[in-house]
């Protein structure tokens, strides 16, 4: 059985680095589309994660790697993301949709002493995949350029988070963040009396590794089961740098698919590092709540700018923050006549104003969430373990100054295996 979920979480960690995910225009700037934290049980509450320390001992907190006093069994996590995306921009009133289905998680924790605990995840952070034709005509229909802008590649992280319980109620967290991958952006210009194409291509080769210091206070009233929770994180200590590679050269394709470049002229080429490329991050959350019954949560994230080359020119990203509210609720786990009582319903909401800026407008974005934690059949409170469901929808972006509109609709379905594994009995 060891052997079993030990080879399942190789095979899906390389099916998750090779996979492609679908995402926004915006996905252009910067390193793509950010996917991670995107775990069910987080993004179901709003995105909150920084104040929430689990009541059941089978959930262990990544995003603040100090929220894992509670945790006492081993559990393997499975998470897979349906994403649904809806464009419209008034630039010739057009509108295009996306859709893609990728495993989005995959995460193995366990307790080391009862005040030590640890966890492995792997998951994307970032991507892009996109393909656009823009062509220009004359008032007669004859074409008088296109450009076509492309890009791919899929940036991943792999973590590694030990807590360590203090006292009862203050606890400290460590997480080593790995991060890895290949992006790639393309802009080709085509003439309709030129026999080659001028393609400007981005290449960031990107290995990072940095860390998050969490730590977190829980006050629980034993007269009232009620609890007050503070946590904070700070994400620092880049150790590496992105290497970006710029090409501007000349080609035509000798294939039909339009892969093989033949006959290609460079004009010019760079090569330039950053070392900030995952500047200062902190988080900081405040939640109430009654134990085993119901919680809430709201939370303020900082992201420093960052200054990245994008087509051999500097792009100044600005600071970023997301604010976000959710929680849970649990009718009755002691209710074994009454399923649904026995289910955890999550809900929540976020705003987030977002680091780039086109044309002295913001791209921002929005959204709502909810959720469900349906326990398998002979799971309890001590061991819940269960299927895992979670909706997000919202907007980001605006239809001013020809800009695009993006709405958008994310299914998250996963399972939390959860039990007492990989431990020796002390009795026969």
């Amino acid at each position: 059985m060891k052997k079993i979920f030990v080879v399942s979480f190789i095979s899906v960690g390389y099916f998750l680095n090779a996979q492609s995910l679908s995402n926004s225009p915006y996905a252009t700037y910067g390193i793509g589309d950010q996917k991670f934290d995107n775990t069910i049980e987080t993004s179901s509450m709003g995105g909150i994660s920084t104040a929430f320390i689990s009541d059941f001992t089978s959930s262990f907190n990544f995003a603040n790697p100090a929220n894992n006093a509670n945790f006492e069994l081993t559990s393997i996590r499975l998470e897979a993301t349906n994403e649904n995306n809806y464009f419209k921009t008034n630039y010739k009133d057009t509108k295009s949709t996306k859709h893609s289905t990728y495993l989005s998680n995959i995460a193995l924790a366990f307790p080391i002493s009862s005040k030590i605990k640890m966890g492995l995840a792997y998951q994307p952070y970032s991507s892009k995949s996109y393909d656009v034709i823009n062509t220009e005509t004359a008032s007669d229909g004859t074409i008088i350029r296109s450009n076509r802008f492309k890009g791919s590649g899929t940036l991943n992280i792999a973590q590694i988070a030990v807590s360590y319980k203090v006292t009862d109620q203050f606890s400290l967290g460590l997480k080593g963040n790995y991060y890895f991958g290949n992006l790639f952006d393309t802009n080709e210009l085509a003439l309709p009396n030129a026999e080659l194409i001028n393609g400007y291509e981005t290449k960031n080769s990107i290995k990072n590794f940095n860390f998050t210091l969490g730590t977190s206070y829980q006050k629980l009233n034993s007269r009232t089961d009620r609890k007050l929770t503070i946590g904070a994180t700070a994400t620092f200590g880049n150790t590496s740098n992105m290497v970006t590679e710029y090409t501007n050269s000349t080609y035509f394709y000798s294939d039909l698919a339009g892969t093989v470049k033949s006959y290609e002229s460079i004009i010019d080429q760079k090569s330039t590092s950053s070392k900030n490329l995952l500047p200062l991050q902190a988080s900081l959350g405040v939640g109430y709540g009654e134990e085993n019954k119901w919680f809430l949560s709201g939370q303020i994230d900082y992201k420093k700018g960052e200054s990245i080359t994008y087509f051999g020119n500097k792009l100044d990203l600005q600071d970023s923050y997301r604010i976000s509210a959710g929680g849970w609720y649990l009718p009755n786990y002691n209710n074994f006549r009454n399923y649904f009582s026995r289910v955890v319903y999550r809900y929540g909401a976020f705003y987030e104003k977002g680091s780039l800026q086109i044309g002295g407008t913001n791209i921002n974005k929005m959204g709502i969430s909810a959720g469900v934690m349906l326990p398998f059949k002979n799971s309890s409170i001590t061991r819940m373990s269960g299927l895992e469901i979670g909706i997000e929808a919202g907007k980001r972006g605006t239809l001013k100054n020809n800009l695009i509109n993006q709405n958008f609709i994310n299914l998250k379905v996963g399972f939390n295996f959860a039990d007492k594994w990989f431990r020796k009995s002390l009795y026969n």
